[in-house]
């Protein structure tokens, strides 16, 4: 069984290989990337989940291989949506790793993971921009979280199409022109299988971007 996506405002443990193979990629890496190249072209994402929506019989995907299939809650209605948004999004400069945002984020995967537990309220009852000061930084960051995947397509995927999610809470932070850095952590879950957390920022720590006023003679 597969889990949605969970948004407000531990390394991976499956490793991809990297152009080139000159290194091994993280999901990390590899969730950042595939994020990074849909904001660069919506367009083009678009394209894929038109392919995507042809493998849905009402509200259950049948992907290539699986056979049970997935039992979504909006069907394909709400890829339809998705990409009526993609066509009108303008591209946008890619999310630069932060590192303040990256240990947040891992050290919340491995959290929820030991836990099995759900949502952006910690154990100790801390909000995403809390957990972001104890690592330096300040409140201001959105985060996004995916369930039951370590799959960055799905992951990804997971996030933009935002089924179930009313208020498409993830789709908007990852469309956000104002964040311009990200830290993911993904890992195993106790209860879904896998975590991946995407904490981001309009700064590398999540303080205030500071505005420069020109004096006026």
């Amino acid at each position: 069984m597969r889990y949605g996506a969970l948004a407000i405002a531990a390394l991976s443990c499956a490793c991809l290989p990297a152009a080139g193979g000159l290194h091994a990629q993280t999901l990390e890496d590899a969730v950042l990337e595939r994020i990074n190249a849909v904001r660069a072209n919506p367009r083009a994402y678009a394209d894929q989940l038109r392919a995507y929506r042809s493998y849905f019989d009402g509200e259950i995907v049948y992907l290539p291989g699986d056979y049970n299939g997935v039992l979504t809650k909006e069907g394909a209605a709400v890829v339809d949506e998705t990409i009526a948004f993609l066509e009108r999004q303008p591209s946008l400069p890619p999310l630069a790793p932060a590192q303040v945002l990256t240990l947040t984020a891992a050290d919340y995967s491995r959290e929820q993971g030991t836990l099995g537990a759900r949502g952006h309220v910690g154990a100790d009852g801390s909000q995403p921009g809390e957990r972001v000061k104890r690592h330096g930084g300040g409140i201001f960051v959105g985060e996004a979280i995916a369930y039951g995947s370590n799959d960055a397509e799905e992951v990804v995927r997971q996030m933009v199409v935002d089924d179930g999610v009313p208020d498409r809470g993830h789709r908007k932070l990852l469309f956000d022109k104002n964040f311009r850095f990200a830290g993911i952590g993904c890992g195993p879950h106790a209860r879904m299988d896998h975590i991946c957390v995407v904490d981001l920022s309009a700064t590398p720590d999540g303080r205030a971007v500071r505005v420069r006023y020109a004096l006026q003679r």
